[in-house]
């Protein structure tokens, strides 16, 4: 126990390399192994280039017979790609000691939410997943957690395009079914359900969705440079966290003052014998304001790590900003999964898109 922990401070990194894909153990250094590699970059580019999802992505492994992380079967299941996806390990980093044993009797193994200190590890390790990729790759699966079952893995637009009079989701329809005219669009998909005020959006074909983001990133990318200046005064603006630390230390300070305060209750109370009304005011007294702070404290850490998150994935979204090509000739599946976060379709036909820069 004392052994893990003091690897933890020291940021030696252990893998548990029988169930984890990606990696052994060679000479005492973590190598990668290339083969199961090849599957870890795969999932990643299933899920954020080609717009798969977790269940989809597990099923096609199951049919391929690709083995999962323990070697053993290929019965892979959706939590194994969700774990995939948000492990930190793939970039190169090391969060140390997410779980604890909160009974030396029972060796029972619980999560750790803040009970043991954590440490966080940059570059422990060769990684496998472009740093920039991994963050993006967190962006969307918290987009797709927001949308819940209106996320569509089957068309890369359904999930992106917005209807701007009733805020729902457009999604592909089939209009004219089984005749010379027949063809796919794209419309609100709450335009013709009974009871709604109908939405006086216009449908889309692909090629008009296609042509209306060429255009829509060319006119972006001819500001790039001022995009990027806007951007990296935003990220200082998020990563200048000194004035939240300070807040968060002077809470820290005075739940201690509270926490010795009570004890200081309870230690006269066994001297003195006050009264139990006397001393359960005092302590309750105490006890609400220790939980009034608490809520204060878990709030401020909740902004710092939202601000910090933000930080990250704004950077992640600038560099591959600069990856991409300033200018699109045609279409590109790559870049409209990488960089669109939605598009509002506009009663005029069109399209106003966000990018996940918050652009």
């Amino acid at each position: 126990k004392w052994g893990k922990r003091a690897a933890f401070k020291e940021g030696r990194v252990s893998f548990a390399y029988s169930r984890f894909l990606g990696y052994e153990k060679v000479e005492d250094e973590i190598v990668i192994v290339e083969e199961e590699a090849k599957t870890v970059e795969r999932i990643y580019k299933m899920f954020l280039v080609e717009g798969e999802t977790p269940t989809g992505i597990a099923k096609v492994l199951r049919e391929e017979k690709v083995k999962t992380p323990s070697g053993r079967s290929t019965n892979w299941q959706t939590n194994n790609i969700i774990s995939i996806l948000t492990n930190e390990k793939y970039k190169g980093d090391a969060l140390l000691q997410k779980t604890y044993v909160d009974n030396f009797l029972t060796q029972n193994v619980v999560k750790n939410t803040g009970q043991k200190p954590q440490y966080y590890v940059e570059n422990s390790h060769p990684a496998i997943i472009d740093r920039d990729m991994w963050e993006l790759v967190q962006v969307e699966l918290e987009r797709r957690e927001k949308m819940g079952a209106k996320y569509s893995a089957s068309d890369i637009f359904a999930s992106k395009l917005i209807c701007e009079d009733c805020g729902g989701f457009y999604g592909r329809k089939k209009w004219h079914s089984n005749t010379k005219y027949e063809r796919y669009v794209y419309q609100c998909n709450k335009k013709f359900r009974k009871g709604n005020k109908k939405c006086k959006t216009p449908h889309l074909s692909e090629l008009e969705i296609k042509e209306k983001f060429i255009r829509a990133y060319n006119l972006t990318m001819d500001d790039k440079e001022l995009i990027k200046d806007d951007l990296e005064s935003v990220i200082k603006l998020l990563t200048d966290t000194g004035d939240i630390d300070k807040k968060i230390n002077e809470t820290n300070e005075e739940l201690i003052v509270l926490v010795n305060l009570a004890k200081q209750a309870i230690d006269e109370n066994s001297k003195t014998n006050l009264k139990d009304d006397e001393f359960n005011q005092r302590y309750n007294s105490l006890l609400k304001r220790h939980e009034g702070l608490q809520k204060d404290l878990d709030r401020l850490l909740e902004i710092k790590q939202e601000k910090q998150s933000k930080a990250i994935r704004m950077n992640a979204f600038l560099n591959t900003m600069y990856k991409t090509e300033d200018e699109l000739s045609e279409w590109n599946k790559l870049i409209w999964m990488l960089m669109v976060e939605n598009g509002v379709v506009n009663r005029d036909k069109s399209v106003t898109f966000k990018f996940n820069g918050h652009i």
